[in-house]
Formats: C-alpha cells, structure tokens, sequence
C-alpha cells in the first residue's frame, strides 16, 4: 500500500487541487455557494486529521470526501424541507369567500362545456384521459389495462388535453 510522502500532505493535495473538488461539489449541489461551504467543510475535516491510514490516491480520497459531504447536505436538505414548517398568522390569510351566484352559474357551464368536450372524444380517448387524470394511474399501467401501445396512450391523452384545452380561456380569471 503506498502512503503519502512527508512533503505531499492530504491538505496540500486537496488545496492544489481545489478548483477540481469544487467542480466535483456545485454538481451535486447546484450553487456555487453551497458547494464552497462544502468544500470548506471538507478541507477542516481533511486537515484535522481524521484518517488514521494510508492513502492510496489522495485525490481520490478527497474527491470522495467532498462527494460524501455534499451528498450528505443534499439529504439532510431534503429531509428538511419534509418537516418544515412555517408560521402563517391565520388572521392575516386571505381567504376566498363564498362564490356569487353569478361566479357559480359560470362555473357550471364551463363544467358543462368540458362534459361536452370530453363527450365528443372517442370512447378510447375518454378512458384513456379518465384513468391518467382524474385516477391517476401511469400511462404504462393505462397501455396494459386498454391492450395497447404506450404511445398510443400518450397520443389519446394529448388528444383529450387539446379538446379541453381549447377552453382554457373560460377558466381563467
């Protein structure tokens, strides 16, 4: 096993090749900032010391260094985002209140104007576009549940999607 020579430390071979760990860090954390913070991390870890062995390829040791932490941020980012909360003051919301008559009339004749719409489609195309929007299942499913090709499934949803879309403009406030 080969080990690094006295004058070719881990921090001197991390610091002449910082630019290269940055690169390696803003790709997976996608800021420029975040991955100097990395990187910065990294180089206290390396520099305190805290591998005890020898180091085959001190490069590749970094390198793995700066990945694992950045994928760690990453992680911890996304687990963050799962649980956090923010203080709304309740009082403050603006909350919509009850539709007028005229605003509910409207309403429904645009959900009328769409039953039409959907109507007029193919059998095929209505089933297809039911079972993507309105139950959810992926096109691959909707293709083995109607015994056809996943791009003919593709094409009867985007089908649907034009007929409604057409109404687009009556839905827009």
């Amino acid at each position: 096993m080969l080990s690094l020579s006295s004058e070719s430390s881990l921090g001197d071979v991390f610091v002449a090749n910082r630019a290269q760990l940055l690169h390696v860090a803003r790709r997976i954390v996608r800021t420029a900032d975040l991955a100097d913070d990395v990187v910065q991390e990294a180089y206290l870890r390396i520099a305190d010391g805290a591998c005890g062995r020898q180091i085959d390829k001190p490069m590749g040791y970094c390198c793995q260094v700066v990945r694992n932490l950045a994928l760690d941020h990453c992680r911890r980012q996304s687990l963050e985002a799962t649980y956090r909360t923010f203080d709304v003051d309740v009082e403050t919301l603006d909350v919509p209140g009850p539709a007028s008559p005229d605003r509910m009339m409207r309403d429904r004749q645009v959900v009328g104007m769409i039953e039409k719409a959907l109507a007029a489609l193919s059998p095929r195309t209505r089933v297809a576009f039911q079972l993507y929007r309105l139950e959810g299942l992926t096109q691959r499913d909707i293709a083995a549940h109607m015994g056809c090709a996943l791009g003919l499934v593709n094409r009867l949803i985007a089908e649907a999607d034009e007929a409604i879309g057409a109404m687009r403009h009556l839905m827009n406030d």
